[in-house]
Formats: C-alpha cells, sequence, structure tokens
C-alpha cells in the first residue's frame, strides 16, 4: 500500500524543492505571454473608444463592461473544466478564443440594417473576455502546481506582471498608430478609424506567439495523481520536467505507518461531484478562504477597473495636456502620452515590485499595506478633488502612486492567493470562482460607478476610498500566510485517501 503514496510523496517534493531551471522560466513566459496580450486587450479599450466617439454614438459603459462580462463566464467555465476534464487539455483553448475575437473585432463594422459598429465590437470583446477570463485560472493553477515553494509566489506574481508591460504597450502601440496617420488626422478626423483598429488588432501578436507552447504543455503531475489516481504517471511526468531542468529527482523523507499492511494500491482521491465541492467548503475553515479570495477580488477590481478603464476620461477631466485642442491628433496624443507615463511611473514597477519582494514580505503583508495605501491616495483626490483637479502635477503624483500599490498590492496578490490556498481537485475552480467575483466588481465599477465620473467624480473617489478600505480587515481576518508553504500544507491535502485507509503522508 505504501508504494503509490511514497511515489506521490516524491514526486511532489521532486517539484517543491527543485532548483530554479528552464522549465519554471518556461512555464512563467508561456503563461506570462498570455497575460500580456490579456492586459493589452482588456485596457487599450480605454485609449481606443473616445476615438470611436468622435463619429460614432456613445455606448462607453457597454462596451467597456463586454470584455468583463466575458471573463466572468470564462472564469466560472474555464475555472470548472479545468478541474473536471484537466488542465492539459483546456490550456490553449482560451488562447484560440482570444486570437479569434481579436481579430474579428478589428473588423466590426456597421450592418445596413441591424447592428451598428458599437454593438458588434461591443459582442466581439464579450468573446474576447470569455477566452481571457479562462486565462486567469488554467495559467495561474498550472504555474503554481509546477512551482517549487521557495519561487512560487514570485513565478506567480511574474506571469501576474506581464499585465503591467501589456498596458504600457497599449499606450505606445497607440501612440505609434497615431503618428503614422498624423498628417491625415489632422486634416480629416475619420483617419482615427484606422488607429483604433491598429491598435486592437496588435493584441492578437503575442497570444499567436504562445499558442504551440500551451498546446504542448504536459498534465500538472498534481492533477495526475490527485484527481485521476496515477500516482506513477505523475512520477514519470516529473523525471520528464526535471530532465528539462538538468536536476535529479529528490526522495521524500515520507514513511509508511506500517510497512506490510496491505498489498500494493493506486493512489484514489473522489473525483469531482457537486457533494464534494459542498462538503469542503462547507466547512467554514475552507469556506472562510474562499469568501477572503472572491470578496478581495471583488473589492479590488471596482476600483481597479473602474480607474482603469477611465483613465483617458480622468485625465480630460483635469484637462492633462491642455484644454479645447482643436487639433485631433494632438488630443489623443496628449491622452495616450499620459497613460503611458502613469503606466511607466507607477503600475509596471508596482507589479515588479511584488515579484522582486513576494517571497520575502509575503502575500498579506503586501495585501493588506496596498488596500491601505490606496484608500489614502484615493481618499486624498476625492477629499481635495475642487483643487487638485486643477494642478495636474500633483494629480498625477498622488494618482501614480495609488497605480503603484494597486500592483505592488491587491492587484497582483489576488490573483496569487486562489493559485495556492485550494486543494488540487478544486484549485481552478476555486481560483476562478474568485477571478469572477473580481469582474462582478469591475462590472459594478464601469457600469454603475464610472458613467458618473463625468458630473461628479469627487463621489466617485469616495466610493472608490471606502470599498478599498474593506479590504484590509477581509485580508487580515479571512486570508492566511502562504509564504514558505506547500501546496498540499496549505490545502490540508496531506491526507491521502487510499481506497478505504487514511494516511498521514
Amino acid at each position: 500500500m505504501s508504494s503509490a503514496v511514497q511515489k506521490r510523496a516524491n514526486a511532489f517534493a521532486s517539484l517543491d524543492e527543485a532548483k530554479l531551471g528552464w522549465f519554471h522560466m518556461r512555464a512563467v513566459l508561456v503563461s506570462g505571454v498570455g497575460f500580456f496580450a490579456d492586459a493589452y486587450d482588456i485596457f487599450v479599450i480605454g485609449l481606443v473608444l473616445p476615438m470611436i466617439y468622435r463619429y460614432y454614438p456613445h455606448m462607453d459603459a457597454l462596451v467597456k463592461a463586454a470584455t468583463s462580462w466575458g471573463n466572468l463566464v470564462g472564469q466560472l467555465g474555464f475555472g470548472y473544466l479545468g478541474d473536471k476534464l484537466g488542465r492539459k487539455k483546456m490550456y490553449g483553448v482560451e488562447l484560440i478564443i482570444m486570437i479569434v475575437c481579436t481579430i474579428g473585432q478589428c473588423f466590426s463594422a456597421n450592418a445596413i440594417r441591424g447592428f451598428g459598429v458599437l454593438t458588434i465590437l461591443g459582442i466581439w470583446r464579450f468573446f474576447l473576455g470569455v477566452g481571457i477570463g479562462g486565462d486567469y485560472p488554467m495559467s495561474a493553477v498550472i504555474t503554481s502546481e509546477f512551482a517549487n515553494v521557495r519561487y512560487r509566489g514570485m513565478m506567480l506574481s511574474a506571469v501576474f506582471a506581464m499585465q503591467g508591460v501589456g498596458i504600457l504597450c497599449g499606450g505606445l502601440v497607440t501612440l505609434a498608430a497615431l503618428a503614422a496617420f498624423q498628417d491625415q488626422i489632422s486634416r480629416d478626423y475619420t483617419y482615427l478609424d484606422y488607429v483604433w483598429r491598429i491598435a486592437l488588432g496588435c493584441g492578437v501578436l503575442p497570444a499567436i506567439g504562445a499558442i504551440y507552447f500551451r498546446l504542448t504543455i504536459p498534465e500538472t503531475p498534481r492533477y495526475t495523481v490527485d484527481v485521476i489516481g496515477d500516482a506513477e504517471k505523475a512520477e514519470s511526468d516529473v523525471e520528464k520536467v526535471l530532465a528539462m531542468n538538468n536536476v535529479r529527482n529528490i526522495t521524500s523523507n515520507w514513511k509508511a505507518p506500517e510497512e506490510n499492511s496491505a498489498p500494493e494500491r493506486r493512489v484514489h482521491v473522489k473525483k469531482n461531484d457537486a457533494g464534494n465541492f459542498s462538503d469542503y467548503f462547507g466547512q467554514w475553515k475552507n469556506f472562510k478562504i474562499l469568501l477572503g479570495t472572491a470578496y478581495c477580488w471583488f473589492a479590488l477590481d471596482i476600483a481597479w477597473y473602474g480607474l482603469s478603464l477611465n483613465q483617458s476620461v480622468v485625465l480630460g477631466l483635469i484637462n492633462y495636456g491642455g484644454k479645447g485642442d482643436p487639433n485631433q491628433y494632438e488630443v489623443f496624443r496628449h491622452k495616450a502620452i499620459g497613460n503611458v507615463i502613469i503606466a511607466c511611473l507607477g503600475t509596471v514597477p508596482g507589479y515588479w515590485v511584488t515579484v522582486a519582494t513576494i517571497e520575502r514580505i509575503g502575500r498579506k503583508p503586501i495585501q493588506i499595506v496596498g488596500f491601505a495605501v490606496i484608500t489614502v491616495c484615493l481618499a486624498v483626490l476625492a477629499a481635495r478633488w475642487d483643487t487638485i483637479s486643477l494642478q495636474e502635477t500633483n494629480f498625477l503624483i498622488v494618482f501614480t502612486i495609488a497605480q503603484f500599490f494597486f500592483n505592488f498590492g491587491p492587484n497582483t496578490t489576488t490573483f496569487v492567493y486562489p493559485g495556492e490556498v485550494f486543494p488540487t481537485r478544486w484549485r481552478s475552480t476555486g481560483h476562478g470562482i474568485s477571478a469572477a467575483a473580481g469582474k462582478v466588481g469591475a462590472i459594478l465599477g464601469v457600469q454603475a460607478v464610472g458613467p458618473y465620473f463625468t458630473t461628479n467624480a469627487k463621489i466617485v473617489l469616495w466610493t472608490f476610498a471606502v470599498i478599498m478600505a474593506t479590504g484590509v480587515p477581509a485580508t487580515y481576518f479571512l486570508l492566511p500566510e502562504t509564504k514558505g508553504k506547500t501546496l498540499e500544507e496549505l490545502s490540508g491535502e496531506d491526507e491521502v485517501i487510499i481506497e478505504e485507509d487514511t494516511y498521514k503522508v
């Protein structure tokens, strides 16, 4: 009986204690390229919609929120299927959806009779959102389950940090497209039609580059043994992974409770079903963690998406780049430059400071401090709105600090936490539920709160500040520190069911 469990223990010990190597880097790069494309596609819309509205009617909240509605569906659907069918079978499918829909949205046009261009664009972006949403649980879980203990948080946050690069590149590509049509736009603003289509379409390039590697990544050994129940296959897969890293297998110090208690049997873990899910999360100690990951992501995304997708609107409110410039090229150029400056000084550094410090500081302190600093920044902007909105430099300083602590804070850690705290058989589902809760917050931030930016920015900022403040106690009371612990320690999976008997590994 002990042999199968010994193989499981050896396989997991090999993964947990392996040195950082090529396979780890490949997993981070393959997952990270997807997140680069995700962020590019999500946030470039905030730059191009003002261009579209020069000659098409406004449908601002609907088009911006369409991707988040799709995210919600994709996160729940792919989260469930990642546990039901396996990580390998689903990984890459979401990227194919993204590629098709990114290309499709570039050709959105008015029908002679029927939907207008913005409705068509919104439909494409909904399905694009399904693919992007599926990327969240799949990339997080695959990275987490292949990672070693020492660098797991760093690897997960590095994957997510590619969002910052995607946001920055969205601004740079928009600037380049504007520059290419500068003379034409100055004479005829309808040439903006080329700019927004090019800016949206360039998001397909990184996704195409990553598709082969996603479709060929192996199944994670943790899923193979704990859900499928094949310890021998898992051990074989680990050996292949370690061979890519040029390291040897590590033997676990696990010992069987009784040397000759029974003949060898296959490791057996109950299959996914609603009863098991209800039993596991029906216990408060497990449900409170799901509640913590879901609520913190929900609260975060209300403000994160409410601000990030309306960044061009915010820059317009403070008259960044001048007021009433009749040259359409200069108007949109200034907005793109403002977005790039904020990304360079706040957004991108915040992500990578998290990557550099998460294994030293820990997830919990980063998330708590992040929520607290964001609360203070938004409260300052709200309280001083009447004066600071007229002080371009002062506003940008405070706003950029907030953007830094969004990413050196809960925007990154809310992604990392769900990839670590749930058991293998529910890890993808748990991450999908948590991420979907975030997208409910994003929809509220964009559709319910965001539209009031132009009429009552002070109230919007106060609303965001209060919601951010609730993330501090939610993190403190509901979430554990995961630094330095194995996935099995965090989820209680060291108890392995072998047919009718349970042993401590």
